[in-house]
């Protein structure tokens, strides 16, 4: 099925730039661009979206406000943030806002590409820097909960060998280092296609719906290490 997407960012040169990534995808559709938060909600009720990519930064009405007008309006359309902030308190508020997903403005192809097809299924999408910030804050929190404050010992990491293969821990433990998928095949030395297809059997095998997800029931059960 198509994917309808629509574009808001205030700099017409990478709202171009993200339209022709796009367009490689032949079940993608851009059906519409806008250069301001205050467009969007318009652009929305004239085009029906399933995503819109919203940049977190612009004039008049910023992408976080927007977020939350679109989804208490239109709650079926998903927006993916777009910024150049990965402070897990920006990511944080984006996300209580009612964004799916959150891609800094570094990304490459593969991951706008990604992040658009995890949202539009209904999952969520965070960039592997974000994704591995987030986490790591959380062990943070988590220690200083059970310590009362005092720093504990390394916990024993206990591989999930009962559930995924050698391999898959491996690349398990790359997404909670916030490697891409490239990183990924360039530390494994394996093809980007066969990354896709391990982090695909991780998320079956341990009943999620995307990395962010797998990452942060790996650090609860002690699969992974946070550096």
């Amino acid at each position: 099925m198509r994917t309808n997407i629509v574009i808001i960012d205030d700099h017409q040169l990478f709202r171009e730039g993200v339209k022709r990534i796009l367009d490689f995808e032949s079940s993608f559709q851009v059906v519409a661009e806008g250069d301001d938060g205050s467009e969007a909600m318009d652009l929305v009720e004239q085009n029906n979206p399933d995503v819109v990519i919203m940049d977190i930064n612009m004039p008049n009405i910023n992408g976080v406000e927007a977020t939350k007008m679109l989804v208490d309006r239109h709650p079926e359309t998903k927006v993916i943030i777009l910024s150049i902030h990965d402070d897990e308190n920006y990511v944080q508020h984006a996300l209580k806002t009612g964004a799916s997903g959150y891609l800094l403005k570094e990304m490459d192809a593969d991951a706008l590409i990604e992040a658009v097809k995890v949202v539009a299924d209904g999952g969520s999408y965070l960039h592997p820097r974000v994704t591995h910030n987030l986490v790591r804050e959380y062990r943070r929190l988590a220690t200083d909960e059970n310590s009362g404050g005092d720093s504990l010992q390394t916990p024993e990491i206990r591989r999930p060998l009962h559930l995924l293969t050698r391999r898959e821990c491996e690349v398990l433990q790359l997404l909670a280092d916030g490697k891409s998928n490239r990183g990924i095949g360039d530390a494994l030395y394996i093809s980007e296609k066969t990354v896709k297809n391990h982090v695909s059997n991780i998320l079956q095998k341990m009943n999620v719906n995307d990395r962010t997800q797998a990452v942060v029931l790996a650090i609860k059960n002690g699969w992974v290490e946070v550096k």
